[in-house]
């Protein structure tokens, strides 16, 4: 992974719900096909809401010079036949700092996260997204399912891969 001057990355904070709010609404404006979330349904939701998803999930964020520039989430199974699976979700870089080892920095910071605390962790992108899908296969994510028509937006359908990282022997 490059070295990128400036880059800190952290969990969120209660205080950066107002900047996880602006990223993640700007993720589901620009790549609306990327998320089972819409603009519309959380543009419309308080600043309350975001501040109670950074206290329910880990959120990790990439800070390029003081700017939010992407992030992750990871959250595990509540349920106990399921506590040893968690997830990555709500993965996006800004389009200014892709292909600059971000995104690995980001995915990196979620899986050092779940070491100790669950097994594997899972996730599914779109089919047609071949630079996350090359991404997460560089960071020891294998695929294991497609889910045809997995998400639908605006009247067209998109296929979803299902990948997963055993994070240690299986």
């Amino acid at each position: 992974m490059a070295n990128i001057p400036d880059l800190q990355i952290r969990r969120l904070e209660i205080s950066d719900a107002a900047l996880f709010r602006d990223l993640r609404l700007e993720a589901l404006q620009k790549n609306p096909e990327a998320f089972g979330s819409t603009f519309e349904k959380e543009r419309a939701q308080p600043l309350s809401w975001f501040e109670a998803t950074l206290r329910a999930a880990d959120i990790f964020g990439a800070f390029l010079d003081g700017t939010l520039a992407g992030m992750a989430g990871y959250s595990a199974q509540e349920n106990s036949k399921q506590a040893h699976k968690g997830l990555l979700w709500t993965m996006y870089v800004r389009a200014a700092a892709r292909h600059t080892g971000l995104g690995q920095k980001l995915v990196a910071a979620v899986l050092d996260h779940a070491r100790g605390r669950v097994e594997m962790v899972q996730l599914t992108v779109v089919s047609e997204n071949e630079s996350a899908r090359r991404l997460y296969r560089a960071m020891g994510f294998v695929e294991y399912g497609y889910e045809k028509r997995g998400l639908k937006h605006d009247g067209r359908y998109y296929d979803e891969v299902l990948m997963v990282n055993f994070l240690g022997d299986v």
